[in-house]
C-alpha cells in the first residue's frame, strides 16, 4: 500500500489479507495500534509510558506497522527530530478465509485473545471505585445459545448493527461528544462453547481424522 493510498483511506476501515496481516499479527502492535486509534496521535516514548515498555521497543514496532500501512506519520506534529504517530484507519476487519495462509488467522486471535481478557480483568478491577451511575451502567454478560453457523454468523451481523448507531471514540472531535461522556470499551464474541465443538471435515466432506487411532 503507498502513501497516498494510506491518505485517502485515513478515517476509513482496514481489511487485512494474507499479506498485511504479518505486521499486526503481533499483541503488542494490535495494543499500540488500538492506543493510536483511542487517544490520537503519539511518539514512541509517549506509546512505552502508555504500555510501560521502553522506547526502542514500541519505535520498532510503530515502525512495522508503518511499513505494513497500519500507522502514518503525523506531520503536523513534532518538534525537529521527534517523530509523531497517528493510525491510518479507525478500524480493522478480517475475514477468516482471507487468513488462511501459514495460520494467520489463528495467529491474529491469539494476538488479540490476551488483550480482550486484560480488558476485562481491568474493569473487574476498577469496578469498585466507579460512580454508582457506571456501576449500573457497566455489566459483563454470559449467554450460552444453541446456533447453527449459520445463526451465529447472523447473530454477529445483528450485534455489530447496533454498535454502528452509536458513537465511536474520536480522539480528534472529543469536543462533539456529551462532555459527560466517557470512552467506553465493549467486546463480544460469538465462538463454540465447552467442549461440543464442531469436527472439521476433510476435502471429501468427511470428518478429518484426528489421528488418535480408536
Amino acid at each position: 500500500m503507498n502513501s497516498e493510498e494510506r491518505d485517502d483511506q485515513l478515517g476509513s476501515t482496514v481489511r487485512l489479507d494474507s499479506k498485511s496481516v504479518r505486521g499486526l499479527a503481533h499483541p503488542l502492535r494490535v495494543k499500540i495500534l488500538g492506543l493510536l486509534r483511542t487517544e490520537g496521535s503519539a511518539t514512541a516514548t509517549m506509546v512505552a509510558q502508555q504500555l510501560a515498555l521502553n522506547s526502542g521497543a514500541t519505535s520498532y514496532h510503530l515502525r512495522q506497522l508503518a511499513t505494513y500501512g497500519f500507522v502514518v506519520e503525523d506531520t503536523a506534529r513534532g518538534v525537529g527530530r521527534e517523530r509523531w504517530w497517528r493510525a491510518a484507519h479507525a478500524a480493522t476487519q478480517w475475514d477468516n478465509e482471507d487468513l488462511e495462509v501459514e495460520g494467520a488467522g489463528e495467529a491474529m486471535l491469539r494476538s488479540i485473545a490476551p488483550i480482550y481478557a486484560e480488558r476485562i480483568q481491568s474493569a473487574a478491577d476498577q469496578y469498585g471505585t466507579l460512580p454508582g451511575q457506571w456501576q449500573r451502567a457497566s455489566t459483563m454478560s454470559d449467554f450460552v445459545l444453541r446456533l447453527t453457523a449459520e445463526e451465529s454468523e447472523q447473530l454477529g451481523e445483528e450485534l455489530l448493527e447496533v454498535l454502528q448507531r452509536y458513537r465511536r471514540q474520536d480522539p480528534e472531535n472529543v469536543e462533539a461528544a456529551p462532555a459527560d461522556s466517557i470512552p467506553v470499551s465493549v467486546q463480544y464474541q460469538v465462538i463454540p462453547h465447552g467442549h461440543a465443538l464442531p469436527v472439521a471435515a476433510d476435502e471429501g466432506g468427511h470428518p478429518a481424522d484426528s489421528g488418535g487411532g480408536q
